[in-house]
């Protein structure tokens, strides 16, 4: 089997070596992508299971490497820490055999397999809802739902110790100079400061636009809000920023949450009812506390949405209450609200007839809707 498969692995990459995709229709190419796709996963399973077997022989230090993820990384052309990350999703493929073989078959990626390895071994019994989730998602909506399946098995109070102890900032320079950071916050100060930075980038977006100016990324917005809010010089008065905080009534009364009562901050996840009333006297605090009874619809006529109706739609789907996102990607940022009936086609500003979506699929749906007729011809700008 290892000769077939070198040979192959040799002929392929001879064969890659003369292609020329401008010779091919567009149809044609994007087969051929979906095909290469579902082979790369499969090759770099076979790489990373060998490497893996060959670094526990030893046979890495023949080849004058004292540190098997050292080799690896240097045929591989990755870094150390990728490596070394890889060789331990390899490990834990033992104990998820359906992924190992997803994996082998180009149905998922490493990073699919690493997110559902992990996720298994922190709340058992992951790996099958996850692996079928993975054959028809992408790795961030794979990643976001290992997140959740993983929290909803740690108890409020341990999780909230776990995400203060873990709360970090670093920065250094890139070769272009630029200060950068990285770092993480608990949901309570970390969405606080996103929300902030959202706004004032935004509105730094819509200002522009109505200048005429020729739009800049919005993580080049962001990165103007951040020095705005930290004190930049000249600047307006930072963005107002809430959070929303879902809390069950009972627990809310309570002070404590049973099994089955969630108490969690939108975008944030869950966190200890004790922390919820204590935050949410803060004037930017939003506390939603339901009784598992449906969201009831409000209505308004126009485009202007409502404070009440605003939060409704931030809460996202009943009773899960996990946050908006994006109904056609699932993006959890920088959404804007849009009308499933258009106002020009006579539909309401109601919870029914809005839904999330990112600026771009939200331009699309409305060019759809502009072609179904429902909008009228293009207005000049």
């Amino acid at each position: 089997m290892s000769t077939t498969v070198l040979s192959l692995a040799s002929s392929l990459r001879r064969a890659l070596s003369c292609f020329e995709p401008g010779e091919l229709a567009g149809a044609d190419c994007a087969r051929l992508a979906e095909e290469l796709a579902a082979t790369e996963k499969a090759c770099t399973a076979a790489r990373l299971l060998a490497a893996a077997r060959a670094v526990s022989a030893g046979a890495h230090t023949e080849r004058g490497f004292s540190d098997g993820a050292e080799w690896m990384a240097r045929h591989a052309g990755s870094t150390g820490a990728e490596a070394r990350r890889a060789l331990s999703t390899a490990g834990a493929l033992s104990a998820c055999p359906d992924t190992r073989a997803a994996l082998l078959s180009g149905e998922v990626s490493l990073g699919q397999a690493a997110e559902i390895t992990r996720a298994e071994s922190e709340a058992p019994g992951a790996e099958s809802e996850l692996l079928g989730l993975a054959r028809g998602a992408d790795l961030s909506r794979l990643r976001r739902a290992a997140r959740e399946h993983c929290l909803a098995r740690v108890a409020p109070g341990e999780l909230h110790r776990r995400q203060l102890a873990a709360r970090h900032f670093r920065h250094f320079r890139d070769r272009l100079g630029m200060v950068c950071f990285a770092g993480a916050l608990a949901p309570e100060a970390g969405l606080v400061l996103v929300s902030r930075l959202e706004a004032v980038a935004e509105r730094a977006r819509r200002e522009a636009r109505r200048r005429g100016e020729s739009p800049e990324p919005f993580a080049a917005r962001a990165a103007d809000a951040l020095v705005e809010l930290v004190g930049g010089p000249g600047g307006p008065s930072p963005a107002r920023a809430e959070l929303v905080l879902v809390c069950d009534l009972s627990a809310w009364r309570r002070g404590h949450a049973h099994a089955g009562e969630p108490c969690h901050l939108i975008g944030g996840g869950p966190v200890p009812v004790g922390l919820a009333r204590e935050i949410a006297e803060d004037a930017f605090v939003k506390a939603v506390v339901h009784d598992g009874v449906a969201i009831q619809a409000v209505k308004h006529f126009g485009r202007h949405l409502p404070a009440e109706l605003r939060t409704a739609l931030d809460l996202g789907p009943v009773p899960a209450f996990s946050g908006a996102e994006c109904a056609d990607c699932g993006r959890r940022y920088g959404l804007e609200y849009d009308h499933v009936n258009p106002v020009a086609n006579s539909g309401e500003t109601s919870y029914e007839n809005l839904q999330p979506r990112c600026w771009g699929d939200h331009r699309d749906k409305t060019e759809r809707d502009r072609k179904a007729g429902l909008l009228g011809p293009r207005r000049p700008p």
